[in-house]
């Protein structure tokens, strides 16, 4: 098991007010409620408006926090943006949330790895706490996908949405929240699941320059199914417990038919997954504490459950942490 001495102590969220729901996909592409439901159990999904971005909705996040909590952020050393939809290259979505904060000594990072996002800032966090570098750490995962999306392919437009999720992570040698972690990563197999920037090649293939969100949806399905389950053996293999003994399994909300499939294959029961997709779809880096919220606002988690968070997609890539529920 790993050495912490970090404690989650707040969680915070926030989506944006526009649904788009299944019957409006109607109207833009050929599909129906009826495909989109049976095949990833998605009903609807939030969409940014056209002057809201990624560093508005993690604001939001944070704001949501602090008020739910009681928290203060001025004293933050360290904030990390798990995001594949910055505002832009440079400033970081990062250093324009401490900005509009007034954080004043912090370390300000963005961190892409796409829907494995908010997982690996997790584990960078736990990281520089325990280390004894930081003390007080916010994890934020935000997206706006819809700014990233051809809503003329219907492969892409279905499935994603925006959202975001904010947590803080202190240092607490006495009640820490980290157990254990593992991650993978394949990256030949990343020209499955790509947006495409100043770079029009990859091993080779050429791909189109637009900006916009593709992805292969049988391969990816392919490996999440096979490489997840192995992922959070292994996981379990460094902790004294079993996998049937963990309390929640928090997935990444990609596609409710892999849920069930990794669900299936590792023998955990669907009904104590908590997932976030059925209203807001896959926002990428974000599903993750948007799920955690939806858990702890249905008051399903309760102090010193064990969850399995995993996050797996672009790159491809994949990260999972075993934590000990301490709010």
């Amino acid at each position: 098991m790993n050495s912490s001495n970090a404690r989650i102590t707040a969680i915070g969220s926030y989506v944006p007010e526009k649904r788009l729901t299944n019957h409006h996909l109607e109207e833009l592409v050929d599909t129906n409620d009826e495909w989109i439901v049976q095949r990833t159990g998605i009903k609807e999904r939030r969409i940014a408006a056209d002057n809201e971005y990624t560093s508005d909705i993690s604001i939001k996040a944070v704001e949501n926090l602090m008020a739910r909590y009681q928290k203060t952020v001025e004293d933050v050393d360290m904030i990390i943006v798990c995001t594949m939809t910055p505002d832009f290259k440079t400033p970081s979505v990062s250093a324009l949330v401490q900005a509009k904060l007034g954080i004043k000594n912090t370390g300000a990072i963005d961190l892409n790895a796409a829907c494995a996002g908010f997982a690996y800032g997790m584990h960078v966090a736990n990281g520089l706490v325990s280390a004894g570098l930081h003390k007080k750490i916010l994890v934020i995962g935000a997206e706006t996908f819809s700014k990233i999306l051809d809503y003329t392919d219907r492969t892409t437009c279905i499935l994603f949405g925006d959202g975001g999720g904010a947590v803080l992570v202190e240092y607490d040698e006495l009640h820490p929240s980290f157990i254990a972690s593992h991650m993978g990563t394949d990256g030949v197999l990343g020209k499955n699941l790509y947006c495409t920037d100043l770079s029009a090649s990859m091993f080779g293939e050429d791909l189109p320059v637009n900006g916009f969100i593709a992805q292969n949806g049988r391969e990816v399905y392919k490996w999440a199914v096979n490489t997840v389950p192995k992922g959070m053996e292994a996981l379990m293999e460094k902790t004294d417990l079993e996998l049937n003994e963990v309390d929640w399994f928090v997935p990444h909300s990609a596609n409710l038919r892999i849920i069930e499939s990794i669900c299936s294959r590792s023998k955990f029961p669907l009904e104590r997954a908590i997932y976030s997709l059925e209203h807001y779809g896959n926002t990428s880096a974000a599903t993750i504490p948007l799920s955690l919220d939806k858990g702890v606002q249905e008051g399903k988690f309760k102090t010193g459950d064990s969850l399995l968070l995993y996050g797996f997609g672009g790159g491809l890539t994949q990260a999972g942490l075993l934590i000990n529920w301490t709010l």
